[in-house]
């Protein structure tokens, strides 16, 4: 299949993920959060017709709520989060991907018809993103893989979004943006999410 979407996640252990997130409202509920974050990504994933990856930041330890027959499982490699998803990115081309794109796990309001308008636009495009509020992105899609969009970067910082645009122009690469959406990173992310939804 020539889509190929890359899934990056960490398995779900208290004291692991979220960690901003559960400097102000504990371990637990940080889990709690990122368990409900996991789910929404599971079902916006599920429908996209593509070879499905899940590249774990650590072994996954019997962690199992993602179907084998559907998601397939790696382990990312590299220094920083730009070395991991260059990895990804090189791994899936090398296999014979022509179009690529990864999403991370934070993103509740990521559904099913982003990550195809991604895949989609790739047609005629060379990059899709997905721009989140607060300057970094929750979907990156190549129709080639360029390893420069992952190099020099501040990663984690308000400089992600506008690097990335800015190495995507140097080298005259089309760009297609889609909706932005908010990620969860801290309590005030949470809240504001919960003032116009309601978890599942």
């Amino acid at each position: 299949m020539p889509n190929t979407l890359l899934i990056f996640l960490k398995p779900p252990r208290a004291g692991y993920v979220k960690t901003r997130l559960a400097r102000t409202v504990g371990d637990a509920e940080a889990l709690r959060i990122y368990r409900f974050l996991l789910d929404k990504t599971r079902a916006a994933v599920s429908g996209v017709a593509a070879v499905r990856q899940l590249w774990f930041a650590e072994p996954p330890d019997g962690y199992d709520e993602w179907p084998a027959e559907q998601f397939s499982q790696y382990l990312q490699t590299g220094a920083d989060l730009g070395a991991r998803m260059a990895h990804a990115f090189g791994q899936a081309f090398a296999a014979g991907a022509e179009r690529v794109v990864i999403v991370g796990s934070d993103c509740p309001l990521l559904e099913t018809r982003h990550i195809e308008e991604a895949f989609a636009a790739l047609s005629a495009s060379d990059l899709s993103l997905g721009p989140t509020p607060d300057g970094g992105y929750y979907l990156l899609g190549m129709r080639r893989f360029f390893p420069d969009l992952f190099r020099n970067i501040a990663w984690s910082t308000p400089a992600v979004l506008p690097a990335t645009l800015d190495i995507a122009g140097r080298l005259g690469l089309s760009t297609h943006l889609l909706p932005e959406l908010p990620d969860i990173d801290t309590e005030e992310d949470w809240k504001v999410y919960l003032s116009d939804n309601q978890p599942l």
